[in-house]
């Protein structure tokens, strides 16, 4: 009987076509009401290698390729892949980042998972936007990347090398309009005006 439920709830978790899932999603997805019952259920499939325990309330699915950035947006939330990490991705900056870095408008956090880190920067929320869903992960679009990383960098919190960037893939149009909407500090302007856009 025990492995037929755990044969049927592998099942019902392949079927939710989710990777990531709250203990709450979970909950849904088994109509498991009773709490140790849902807890020795999730135990079972933990113990299976069916389902793997980022942190409380937190699961992947195990057999999975799960990407980091999908990892990185589930960890801590709300928050979006952003900086040098979406620079990279596309293409702006070639130097690969040790730790990927998030924005979030929640405190400043860090969290090591499977040998990498995950780093978020706390942004105000009138500055949380200029995001998009990409391969299921929320990601900064190049234009929003740069000027977080500029943003950070006229804080002190980032460094800002200029000379690295490629920014035949940025739209300067785009980079303006969204520029207009960030506090005017005097090294946030300088910065800016290094890009020479």
């Amino acid at each position: 009987m025990e492995t037929y439920s755990l044969a049927l709830n592998t099942k019902r978790l392949y079927d939710s076509k989710s990777q990531v899932f709250s203990s709450n999603l979970l909950r849904d997805i088994f109509e498991i009401n009773k709490e140790s019952s849902f807890f020795s259920t999730i135990n079972r499939l933990v113990k299976a290698g069916v389902l793997t325990k980022l942190e409380k309330n937190k699961y992947i699915l195990s057999s999975s390729s799960i990407s980091d950035f999908l990892i990185a947006n589930f960890l801590y939330q709300p928050s979006y892949i952003s900086v040098e990490t979406a620079l990279n991705f596309h293409g702006v900056l070639s130097q690969f980042p040790y730790e990927i870095t998030s924005v979030t408008t929640k405190k400043t956090f860090k969290k090591n998972y499977e040998r990498k880190r995950f780093s978020y920067l706390h942004i105000k929320n009138d500055l949380y936007w200029g995001f998009d869903k990409t391969n299921d992960s929320l990601i900064a679009s190049p234009e929003k990347a740069l000027l977080d990383q500029l943003h950070f960098a006229s804080k002190g919190l980032r460094g800002f090398p200029s000379d690295e960037y490629d920014l035949s893939t940025i739209d300067s149009g785009k980079l303006k309009e969204y520029a207009g909407h960030f506090p005017k500090t005097r090294q946030f302007l300088k910065l800016l005006k290094e890009l020479k856009l």
